[in-house]
C-alpha cells in the first residue's frame, strides 16, 4: 500500500519557509535540477538524484522541499517523481523561482548544481 505524500496547499506555502529551505546547497541543486529539466519533462525520479547523495539523505531533502511546498511528489508503485511546483510559486510570489534559477545558473559550476554531463543553459 503507498501513501499519498502530504503536500501544502497553494495559500499554506511560507516564503520564510522557501527561502530557508533554498539556502541548504543539496536542495538548491535539486530544484536547479528540477528546473533544468523543465523543458523536456516536467518530472525526474528520485533516482535521478543519485549524484548529489545517498538514499537517505536525498529523502530528508526531498520531505523538506515537499512540505515546504517547492515540489509536487508523485507515487507510482515503487518509484516517487519529483517536479516543482511553479505554477504554484510563481502564484504566490512572482519571479522569486525565476530569480533563484537564473542567480544559481550564473554559479552552477562553484555551487557543484550539475551533475556530471549535464548542461544547463542559463536564461
Amino acid at each position: 500500500m503507498s501513501r499519498t505524500p502530504l503536500h501544502p496547499t497553494r495559500e499554506q506555502i511560507e516564503l520564510p519557509m522557501v527561502l530557508d529551505c533554498l539556502s541548504d546547497p543539496i536542495r538548491l541543486a535539486i530544484v536547479y535540477q528540477l528546473a533544468a529539466q523543465e523543458r523536456v519533462s516536467s518530472e525526474l525520479c528520485c533516482g535521478d538524484f543519485s549524484g548529489l547523495g545517498g538514499k537517505s539523505n536525498l529523502a530528508y531533502h526531498f520531505a523538506k522541499l515537499r512540505e515546504c511546498g517547492l515540489m509536487q511528489t508523485r507515487v507510482a508503485g515503487t518509484n516517487r517523481f519529483m517536479r516543482l511546483r511553479r505554477e504554484d510559486l510563481d502564484a504566490r510570489f512572482p519571479g522569486l523561482l525565476d530569480a533563484v534559477i537564473g542567480s544559481a545558473a550564473k554559479d552552477a559550476e562553484r555551487l557543484h548544481l550539475l551533475s556530471e554531463g549535464d548542461v544547463v543553459e542559463a536564461d
